[in-house]
């Protein structure tokens, strides 16, 4: 049953490759918007039989709104994207959860039946904008003690959480990168993951025009050993690194939703319908942990148990943060429900934008595993928050049974 109102369904969602946020990097000499308005080009040229016209809302999140970040996203994207005059359009800053909050913000339009059709996704440039560059940060925040000055440093937030929990060992985080990793490069060679990928046209000053066709961030080679070696820059001695963190990274996002009934009447499959959603605050030092009441609260609303769930695609922001995740659940570090296809600390965390990689994702599985009939979207935000989705798979078989809940049951039926 939907929470308000309608069934909403999410019938597709799309990315750019990711590029490293470096000088030389691939998207170095291109603008953030014009990132965006390809993906949402996109999106819309595969659904011919969305008439631009029936398009109610566009919101597009990024967390530096500024320069080419700037100027009401979701309206700006939606004019260079070919959208007509009369599609309104919006910002939105929930930092990481920025794309996420887009797509729970218009599903939560189209429940209530405001508007029938939405594109929501997020862009980040992290190359020209950096996390926190800019930002007057009120002095009142340390001075005052309403967070530790190194709330404000995501990294430490991430050692913050080792010195929490005396079972995230750094042995545990370096493994689970190393494995983020290895699942990537195998996903990318089984073709999970090109599908999703819109080509973006860039310009380079010195070679002219290119096309980025692929991510730039994953470093396949990566291994345990070589990770032992590295530095812990935000802390002297620390147990945070390079390698267990998700690279500095540019790109963008869209998805399309709509109300059942709509998706119908357009003969569009849905990939996946949404169940339930859930923010939560947590404490700005161990920011990482925000995942776990969001996470709490949208099963409570859905009625199900971390039972139910049958795919997790959870943000890797720090492996210790996913740690955590998985320990105040009782999930196994390798469970595979979890990011089976890699995740951030591989493919990259362009800020704003990774909510709707996440969905992409997990709609992609649904497809493949029809036995899954439950799976959730779930991150971290910067300054102490968690956001998750969950959604139901429209492909789901109920012949078939996957989870920890069936394993139980048909052992009581034996």
């Amino acid at each position: 049953m939907p929470l308000l109102g309608r069934d909403v369904v999410l019938v597709d969602a799309v990315r750019s490759p990711f590029g490293r946020a470096k000088p030389d990097g691939l998207y170095a000499h291109t603008r953030a918007d014009d990132i965006s308005v390809a993906v949402v080009r996109e999106l819309l040229h595969r659904h011919p039989s969305v008439v631009p016209d029936r398009i109610g809302d566009v919101a597009i999140a990024a967390t530096t709104q500024d320069g080419d970040q700037g100027l009401t996203l979701g309206r700006t994207v939606g004019i260079l994207a070919g959208l007509p005059r009369a599609v309104p359009g919006y910002a939105i800053d929930r930092m990481c959860a920025g794309a996420m909050t887009a797509v729970t913000n218009v599903a939560a339009q189209i429940a209530v039946g405001a508007i029938d059709v939405a594109v929501a996704g997020g862009v980040e440039h992290m190359g020209r904008h950096q996390l926190g560059a800019g930002a007057d940060v009120n002095p009142r925040f340390v001075a005052e003690r309403l967070v530790a000055a190194d709330a404000l440093v995501m990294g430490a937030t991430a050692e913050n959480l080792h010195d929490r929990y005396p079972r995230l060992t750094r042995a545990r985080a370096d493994s689970y990168a190393e494995a983020s990793q290895r699942k990537y490069a195998q996903a990318l060679a089984d073709g999970h993951i090109t599908g999703d990928l819109v080509p973006v046209a860039v310009p380079d000053p010195e070679r002219g025009w290119g096309l980025a066709t692929a991510d730039e961030p994953p470093r396949p080679e990566t291994t345990v050993a070589a990770m032992a070696t590295l530095p812990t820059p935000f802390r002297p001695g620390g147990r945070v690194t390079a390698a267990t963190s998700s690279p500095l990274t540019d790109g963008a996002t869209a998805a399309l939703l709509m109300d059942a009934e709509t998706a119908e009447s357009l003969h569009l499959q849905p990939r996946m319908t949404l169940v339930s959603y859930a923010y939560a605050g947590v404490d700005p030092e161990v920011m990482g942990v925000g995942p776990v009441p969001a996470t709490h609260r949208a099963l409570e609303l859905a009625g199900l148990t971390m039972d139910d769930i049958g795919a997790i695609e959870i943000n890797e922001a720090f492996a210790v943060q996913v740690l955590a995740f998985l320990d105040a659940f009782d999930i196994d570090d390798d469970d595979e429900r979890v990011n089976p296809y890699g995740g951030a600390i591989a493919v990259g965390h362009p800020l704003a934008a990774s909510g709707v990689r996440l969905m992409s994702q997990l709609a992609r599985r649904f497809a493949e595993r029809p036995e899954v009939r439950y799976g959730m979207t779930t991150m971290c935000v910067g300054l102490g928050q968690g956001g998750t989705v969950i959604w139901e798979n429209p492909h789901h078989d109920a012949s078939t049974r996957v989870g920890a809940a069936d394993s139980r049951q048909e052992e009581v039926t034996r």
